[in-house]
């Protein structure tokens, strides 16, 4: 059998276990660990997955995911949060569609206290969504807004999943981080300027809030501000050194956790339960990050005895005639099709160990395209009919919003993700600026 027909062989099986409702880790570390023994033996195949386990064990930046894990989830659960959407419903509720700007505000903001779409999900869904339903906005428009801002949370740093890609890439975290920044901020303002033209057009969409609800003392006005900023605080706490060069990045991201604990001490919300179940959910999550990277890591140095990255090449440019742009759209596409029976995670660990190699050979920029992948799989988490973030929002909704109004409310959203993956695969500096321009100097 040659490489090629193994490689087919193996994620085909890899697929079939996956439907079958394996797990992620437990399908690719299977296929690929049977694999490396069928190929090389006893010897070269235990030595495949040994040193993979190794060069995870030794991967130092690996220790910020759950230094961010903790943080996101003492800010959830000590209502640090929640606060937060209280300052952005008093100050922007004056403005024509002014909740659904500020639960865009609320997300982007989520999204850099956890790295993870879900947190967002569940705190928009269950803190912001009533709120708006309460006050008149239209369902179908606010569904839309929240399902698209908590995916902000996969792009804006410090996301959890640029850290897996890193790891497989292995690319600087640092430098994907920043390059998902500008990206991620442009998205959010093009919500914000869909929110406001649509607004605009049809004012009943987003109602003014009532003069009653506007109407605080000035001082419990500022007193909410600083309690909506306090997450900002610590975000720019472990920023601000990072980026000037002061901390490392495991540095930084035990500060960040530091703060989200100082801050839920000094407020009197880390009490043993919020403790306890931070600390549950940061070793669950983390472990299974972990489990599957090193599944990851595994599955690609198979293929990478195998060679079938370059057969892979050759297929595409030689026999197929295609252009290097074509192939990258094609792998694009490919994202936006298994999104819909995926997570990010899972697709990233099923392809990883054959995309990253292509598109360092079609000679792309592998920074450029972490940033293009996680757009990518923001567009495919939102698209029906089995986009993951749709059947979120369904368990998370209020009864009175059905499945049609959750797949009526995302097209719009998903047309403005294209537009901004276009801009960044048309500008790439649009992504490569800010970490180039910070690691020169």
């Amino acid at each position: 059998m040659s490489y090629e027909m193994i490689a087919i062989f193996m994620f085909a099986t890899m697929m079939a276990m996956l439907l079958t409702g394996q797990r992620v880790f437990g399908a690719i570390g299977f296929v690929a660990v049977v694999a490396a023994l069928a190929l090389w033996g006893d010897r070269g195949g235990y030595d495949i997955a040994f040193s993979s386990a190794l060069k995870l064990m030794k991967w130092y930046p690996l220790l910020t995911l759950p230094m961010f894990i903790f943080m996101g989830y003492v800010l959830s659960e000590s209502r640090i949060a929640d606060d937060l959407y209280r300052m952005f419903h008093v100050w922007m509720g004056g403005v024509q569609g002014g909740l659904a700007i500020g639960t865009i505000g609320l997300m982007v903001l989520i999204s850099a206290m956890n790295g993870l779409s879900v947190a967002g999900m569940a705190i928009g869904a269950t803190v912001a969504l009533p709120e708006l339903l309460k006050r008149n906005y239209d369902k179908r428009m606010v569904t839309g807004v929240i399902q698209a801002g908590s995916s902000l949370g996969i792009l804006v740093p410090p996301s959890v999943v640029l850290v897996l890609y890193a790891m497989i890439a292995r690319q600087p975290v640092g430098q994907l981080w920043l390059a998902g920044a500008i990206p991620g901020l442009m998205m959010a303002t093009m919500f914000i300027v869909y929110i406001v033209i649509r607004c605009r057009l049809n004012p009943e969409l987003g109602p003014v809030l009532s003069k009653e609800d506007r109407d605080l003392p000035l001082g419990e006005k500022l007193a909410l501000l600083r309690a909506g900023l306090l997450p900002v605080g610590i975000f720019a706490s472990m920023m601000v050194p990072f980026v000037n060069g002061w901390t490392s990045l495991v540095e930084s991201s035990a500060i960040g956790a530091l703060a989200a604990f100082a801050a839920a001490v000094l407020k009197g919300r880390m009490t043993r339960e919020v403790f306890e179940t931070s600390l549950r959910q940061t070793l669950g999550i983390s472990c299974m990050f972990m489990w599957i990277i090193l599944a990851a890591l595994a599955f690609g140095a198979v293929f990478d005895g195998l060679g079938a990255v370059n057969a892979i090449r050759d297929l595409f440019t030689e026999q197929l005639g295609l252009s290097p742009w074509m192939i990258l759209i094609l792998m694009q596409l490919s994202f936006i099709i298994m999104g819909t029976f995926l997570d990010d995670t899972a697709m990233l660990v099923i392809v990883a160990p054959l995309y990253v190699p292509l598109v360092k050979v079609l000679g792309f920029d592998l920074v450029w395209y972490g940033v293009l992948y996680t757009i990518t799989t923001q567009i495919a988490y939102m698209t029906p009919p089995f986009g993951y973030n749709l059947f979120l929002m369904r368990a998370m909704a209020p009864p009175e919003i059905t499945l049609r109004d959750i797949y009526g409310s995302i097209l719009p959203f998903v047309l403005v993700m294209v537009l901004a993956l276009s801009l960044v695969m048309i500008f790439p500096q649009i992504a490569l600026w800010l970490p180039e321009t910070i690691y020169q100097n």
